[in-house]
C-alpha cells in the first residue's frame, strides 16, 4: 500500500536500518505497567536487531530511518532508542580516548544502556538555569542537585549529567555518571500518557572522578546543544512514523466498516480527511530528511532541525486525530492503536524544546542571516 513519497535522501544503508526496525518491529513492547521490564527488553530485541550500530555511525539519516519505523510500532521503544543517542553522543564528542573505549562500544551493541540527564524543575527550555552543582575536590567532583523528567532512568547503566562547576558560575559541564555511584539516587518512576522509563535523579554529595568529566570545564552546554542538534530532527521522524502508522489504521478501518450500505472509505469526507493526512506526512518526511541530510554534510542545522520538528510533530499530532475521528467510538477505547499514538505523539511536542521553543530558535536564525 503506497503511503508515502520516495525520499531522494534515504540511500540503500539507511533503508538496511528501516527494515531491521519493521522487522523487529511487532515484537517490540508497547506499554503495560511494567514499564523497566518493557524497557529492557526493547533494548534487548533492538540491539538483536543490530539498530544500535546507527549510533556509533552517528549517521542522522540513518537514526531518521529507524526511528520512522519503531515509532510505528512503539512509541516506548522509539524512546529507549532515542535516549540511547543523547546518551551516549556527548560521549563520543567530549570523552576521553579511555572514556570512549570503555563506554561507545557496548552502547552501539546495546549492552550498556544512556541516559540523558539536563532538565531540572528549574530548567527546562532554559537549559543554561541548570542548579545541579559540581564542585572540584582534587581528582574529583561532587555533584549535588535534582534533575525531573529524565528518561531511561531506572533502566540506564550510564547517565551523563550537566551541572554548574560551583554555585557562583554559570558555567556547565557533563559528566558521565555510573548506577550505583554513592550518593545518586533514581526516584520512583513517573506516571505518563504513554508510559516509558521515566524518572527524577537526585545528587547528595555524589563523587565523581575527575576522568569521567566530558571535555573542558564550561563545555557542558555546548555539547548538550550540539547533541540536541542532531536528535531533534530524528524526533520529527519519530512522529512521522506514528502518524503513518495511525493513517494505516484510518484506511483499514474505513474500508471494512460499513456505513450508510456501503464502506465508510466511499465517504468523501472520509478521503479528504486521509488525503489530508498523506500530505502532510510526506512534508514532513522530506523536512526532517533534508535535515538530517545537511547534518550528515557536516553542517550546522540549528535552524532546519527545528523547522523539522516543528511542522513534523504538529502535523503528526494533526494526522492522528483525524485518524481518530475516522474511527468513531472504537478510536478512544483503550487498547485500540490509535488510541495509544493518541497519546504518544503528545510527548513529542514537547521533549527536546517545545514547539514554541522551535519557534523561537526559526524567528532568531532567521534574524541572524539578515
Amino acid at each position: 500500500m503506497r503511503l508515502s513519497v520516495a525520499s531522494p535522501f534515504l540511500k540503500e544503508p539507511h533503508l538496511a536500518f528501516a527494515r531491521a526496525a519493521a522487522e523487529v518491529g511487532p515484537r517490540l513492547p508497547t506499554e503495560s505497567p511494567y514499564v523497566l521490564a518493557d524497557g529492557r527488553r526493547a533494548v534487548q530485541l533492538m540491539a538483536e536487531a543490530g539498530l544500535y550500530a546507527a549510533l556509533e555511525k552517528v549517521e542522522a539519516l540513518a537514526i531518521c530511518a529507524i526511528r520512522e519505523e519503531l515509532a510505528s510500532f512503539s512509541g516506548l521503544a522509539d524512546s529507549v532508542f532515542a535516549v540511547q543517542g543523547l546518551g551516549s553522543y556527548p560521549i563520543a564528542l567530549g570523552g576521553s580516548d579511555a572514556l570512549k573505549r570503555e563506554l561507545l562500544p557496548a552502547a552501539a551493541k546495546g549492552e550498556r544502556v544512556f541516559a540523558f540527564a539536563l532538565t531540572e524543575p528549574e530548567a527546562g527550555s532554559d537549559a543554561a538555569n541548570v542548579r545541579t552543582t559540581a564542585r572540584r575536590v582534587g581528582d574529583t567532583y561532587v555533584l549535588d542537585g535534582r534533575k525531573r523528567f529524565i528518561s531511561n532512568s531506572g533502566i540506564a547503566n550510564h547517565y551523563t549529567v550537566f551541572a554548574r562547576i560551583n554555585e557562583s558560575q554559570r558555567h556547565i559541564s557533563a559528566f558521565v555518571v555510573d548506577a550505583g555511584t554513592p550518593g545518586f539516587t533514581v526516584g520512583p518512576q513517573t506516571e505518563l500518557l504513554a508510559p516509558h522509563p521515566l524518572a527524577e535523579l537526585t545528587f547528595e554529595e555524589c563523587v565523581v572522578p575527575a576522568s569521567r568529566r566530558l571535555g573542558d570545564e564550561g563545555q557542558g552546554l555546548k555539547l548538550a546543544l550540539a547533541t540536541l542538534d542532531l536528535f531533534r530532527a530524528t524526533v520529527g521522524a519519530a512522529a512521522v512514523g506514528m502518524g503513518k502508522r495511525a493513517v494505516k489504521e484510518a484506511l483499514a478501518h474505513a474500508q471494512s466498516r460499513e456505513q450508510f450500505g456501503a464502506p465508510l472509505f466511499d465517504l468523501q469526507g472520509v478521503q479528504f480527511l486521509i488525503s489530508e493526512s498523506v500530505m502532510e506526512l510526506d512534508a514532513a518526511r522530506l523536512l526532517v530528511h533534508h535535515a538530517a541530510s545537511v547534518k550528515d554534510g557536516g553542517a550546522r542545522v540549528t535552524y532546519e532541525a527545528a523547522v523539522a520538528k516543528l511542522f513534523a510533530t504538529e502535523a503528526a499530532q494533526r494526522v492522528i486525530d483525524r485518524s481518530l475521528q475516522v474511527h468513531g467510538g472504537s478510536g478512544v477505547c483503550k487498547g485500540a492503536a490509535v488510541e495509544r499514538l493518541y497519546r504518544e505523539i503528545r510527548a513529542l511536542r514537547i521533549y527536546e524544546g517545545a514547539s514554541d521553543v522551535q519557534k523561537l530558535v526559526i524567528a532568531r536564525e532567521l534574524a541572524k542571516s539578515m
